[in-house]
């Protein structure tokens, strides 16, 4: 049955996050989605006069391609996929994943392949830099399940984070933004957590809606080779199928140097896909007023209110810092009380404390102003 919900969210899609235009051409990716949704999408970037290409596909048949792949087969994928990317103005990619582990079954190997040989060139160097895109993840039981609620509130709660005001998000995000463009030296502060680098020059981004859904986070990058000291994430992180938790990070003049946590092959693994994965290509701080708690997926967890994510791997071109990568792992670190609390410092000076902002000039970006 169709959800009126699902047309409110496509139409926000087409005509605010990517603003479609006649004659666009728009490349719509659907990953275990419902039929009814990927229509709706179709029908609204049609009614914006643009032209819709549309892919389908099954995480189980992904994973069943990944496992037995090669260098040679990948890079087939790639071409046929840079060609049509190359040719779109818009991105819309919805990922409904029944199973987050899917790809857990994928041999490390053939993962790294994939992610150096398909997903940077198509996805980082033509989607990221050529098109207007946004992401986002569909709500379903595998969901409902990581979060730990009954699949009906959960799609309450899920269509109230994506349907939000995020135009009235962009206007609150600007003294942040601001703030984070005149800084030099950050320190974060939390259990197992004492962590100093500088983003000097680096400029910050605001994300209210218009690449992610749901979205809520305002980044920068650190200066490559500043970054000194530990960090301990408090949140899991599904990465490649597998489930990571206690990642802790040590860092000398930039470079990983020690890494943990429950798989630490795999963990390292990662971080030895290439050099820049040892280096961070992201710092951003959190603020989606609704989004509370981990769910175990990327794209809600790293907009949690009193959150921020530290990011080994590449960085993104318009918060430069010359990392590149064929990995960029979203790690979170919340900061509430119920997380055990910590502290933002700019340049000395406390920006934020358990979760809130206590500077006045930003505390309309707390949750009970922002909701």
């Amino acid at each position: 049955m169709f959800d009126p919900r699902m047309k409110t969210l496509a139409s926000g899609l087409v005509n605010y996050s990517v603003a479609a235009k006649p004659g666009d051409k728009v490349l719509i990716e659907a990953t275990d989605v419902p039929a009814e949704f990927t229509a709706e999408l179709v029908r609204q970037v049609q009614s914006a006069g643009a032209y819709p290409f549309v892919e389908t596909y099954k995480s189980k048949v992904e994973a069943a391609v990944r496992t037995r792949t090669c260098e040679e087969h990948v890079k087939m994928l790639a071409d046929f996929a840079a060609y049509r990317m190359s040719k779109m103005d818009c991105y819309i990619g919805v990922r409904g994943n029944e199973n987050a582990y899917d790809l857990s079954g994928v041999p490390s190997d053939k993962a790294g392949i994939y992610s150096r040989l398909y997903s940077y060139p198509v996805h980082h160097e033509m989607r990221v830099k050529n098109t207007r895109w946004v992401v986002l993840r569909w709500p379903n039981d595998s969901m409902a399940q990581l979060s730990g609620e009954p699949t009906d509130s959960f799609e309450d709660f899920y269509f109230r984070v994506c349907c939000m005001d995020y135009a009235k998000m962009d206007k609150a995000m600007d003294a942040l933004k601001a703030l984070m463009d005149k800084t030099d030296k950050v320190r974060l502060v939390a259990k197992d957590t004492d962590l100093t680098f500088s983003i000097k020059g680096i400029d910050a981004v605001k994300c209210s809606g218009h690449m992610n859904i749901p979205d809520g986070e305002v980044y920068t990058a650190p200066v490559r080779n500043s970054v000194n000291g530990r960090i301990t994430y408090n949140v899991p992180s599904i990465e490649n199928g597998t489930k990571f938790e206690n990642v802790s990070l040590t860092f000398e003049n930039g470079k990983i140097v020690n890494a943990t946590g429950n798989y630490p092959d795999k963990i390292n693994a990662i971080f030895d896909t290439d050099e820049g994965a040892r280096y961070v290509g992201e710092f951003a701080i959190g603020v989606n007023p609704f989004i509370t708690k981990a769910m175990g997926d990327i794209l809600f967890d790293e907009k949690i209110a009193g959150s921020i994510h530290f990011t080994p791997g590449c960085c993104y071109d318009d918060a430069y810092n010359g990392n590149q990568s064929a990995v960029h792992w979203d790690l979170v670190l919340v900061m509430t009380p119920e997380f055990g609390g910590g502290e933002i410092w700019f340049d000395d000076v406390l920006i934020r404390k358990d979760g809130l902002f206590v500077l006045p000039e930003l505390s309309c970006l707390n949750p009970e102003n922002l909701k």
